[in-house]
């Protein structure tokens, strides 16, 4: 069985690498961004470029520098300057934006002085300029603006809480837009500009413009009622500082501003366009599965929940696909949360891997699960996710390791690296949530 599980892991690397090549960020921007004689198109949008407009541009995200390294080649001598926020170790050398690099996924100091940097350059560029937004996965916590009386300690303790808690990505960013200056449009709010491109790389699932990055171009549909019941329903809201409180509290009774709605007229003009996603991703995947043999199909885009139950519903699926006794693929997308109760080392991949694997013992046929993320990071280590088999668990417990306690504790990364299961990349180029397949059978058999 091992000669096959190789094999098979091969094979999974290369349809996830396909699914990174053809979502990454500037490959993605290449293809949108041209021009059209003195008009330059965003994919169907387009603004016009005569008299010599420049353009500014600013955003934040993990492959944020790769989309404003495209608008240099293809527009650079109009550029007069910019500043993106990436995540440590994901910056690149370029020529006339500034790329400031701060924490992910609790935001520090230098997110802040950046987002600082940014509200600077859009409250003094010139209205008749262009301003170019880029915006893809991680840029919630790298645009980072605490509104007047709340501290950054305090935003951070409330995105600590929050994501032990297991809260979704869009509860999150409700509860951070209402802390902030910058995030449910109050970008585009603070901007002289009077055209506003906003391109997007999309890291939610169903690619809603007001939830990815916290939408700071974005209309807001959300509520200080909504964060406060967000904080409520997670039983949060006697954790929070009380800064925090005191300014919902504020803002429930009409003392504090509400983020612009999605028919101010401001937010209302602003030209989003979207590079790419999930759905993308699954389909170059799909592609590659095919043209490498196996029968493949599209499960879902939308996989969400705890990954410890996505695991052992993916197990599930992979002994059955197992006993068909036929080469075949199965394919999802999306991206499933950790409550936290103890604090391990991994992230939510690693331990949807450690819980199929649970499931998988037995199995006596050849398969691979791979749960892995887009960006090549799940959680705070060096990982993209992992893999599972049949064979994992016993490795585990070979290693001297106990992967129930494991599984208990959210400690699974230590696991599968003595299991061997470890699946690693680096920065990729890209954010569009995760991936997640099982193949089993030999299309050359």
């Amino acid at each position: 069985m091992d000669h096959e599980l190789v094999r098979l892991r091969r094979a999974a690397a290369m349809i996830h690498g396909a699914a990174v090549a053809a979502t990454r960020a500037d490959r993605a921007a290449d293809r949108c961004i041209r021009w059209d004689g003195d008009r330059l198109r965003f994919g169907e949008r387009s603004v016009s470029m005569a008299n010599e407009r420049r353009i500014w541009v600013v955003g934040a995200g993990k492959a944020a520098a790769q989309i404003a390294g495209v608008l240099e080649l293809k527009v650079g001598s109009r550029i007069a300057g910019g500043v993106v926020i990436v995540k440590d170790g994901h910056g690149i050398p370029l020529e006339k934006v500034f790329v400031r690099e701060a924490a992910h996924p609790v935001p520090d100091a230098r997110g802040v002085a950046a987002t600082r940097e940014i509200l600077g350059l859009v409250e003094g560029m010139p209205e008749e300029d262009l301003l170019v937004v880029v915006l893809t996965g991680g840029g919630s916590a790298l645009l980072v603006a605490p509104c007047p009386g709340v501290s950054l300690d305090d935003k951070v303790e409330v995105t600590e809480l929050l994501l032990r808690a297991g809260a979704e990505i869009d509860e999150i960013n409700c509860v951070r837009k209402h802390l902030s200056s910058v995030k449910g449009g109050g970008l585009a709010r603070a901007a002289q500009a009077k055209d506003i491109v906003t391109l997007v790389l999309s890291d939610v699932l169903g690619d809603p413009l007001d939830v990815i990055a916290s939408g700071p171009t974005a209309g807001d549909a959300t509520r200080f009622s909504t964060a406060v019941d967000v904080l409520k329903r997670r039983e949060l809201w006697s954790e929070v500082p009380p800064a925090v409180r005191a300014h919902f509290e504020r803002g429930l009774a009409g003392s504090e501003p509400e983020t612009p709605r999605p028919d101010n007229a401001r937010i209302a003009g602003v030209q989003h366009v979207l590079l790419a996603n999930n759905a993308a991703a699954l389909a170059a995947a799909e592609r590659q599965a095919e043209d490498l043999g196996y029968e493949t199909v599209r499960l879902t885009s939308r996989l969400r929940g705890e990954a410890r139950e996505a695991g052992r519903f993916l197990a599930a699926l992979a002994w059955d696909a197992a006993e068909a006794r036929r080469p075949a693929c199965l394919l999802a997308g999306g991206e499933v949360t950790v409550t936290m109760k103890r604090m391990g080392l991994g992230g939510r991949c690693q331990e949807l891997a450690l819980a199929a694997a649970a499931d998988l013992r037995g199995l006596e046929r050849s398969v691979v699960l791979l749960a892995a993320g887009t960006d090549g990071t799940d959680g705070p280590t060096d990982a993209a996710g992992a893999f599972a088999t049949p064979l994992t668990w016993g490795r585990a417990l070979a290693s001297g390791y106990d992967p129930e306690k494991g599984l208990r504790e959210h400690d699974a990364y230590p696991i599968l690296r003595a299991s061997d299961e470890l699946f690693i990349t680096g920065p990729t180029g890209t954010n569009v949530l995760d991936l997640y397949l099982i193949l089993t059978g030999d299309p050359d058999a």
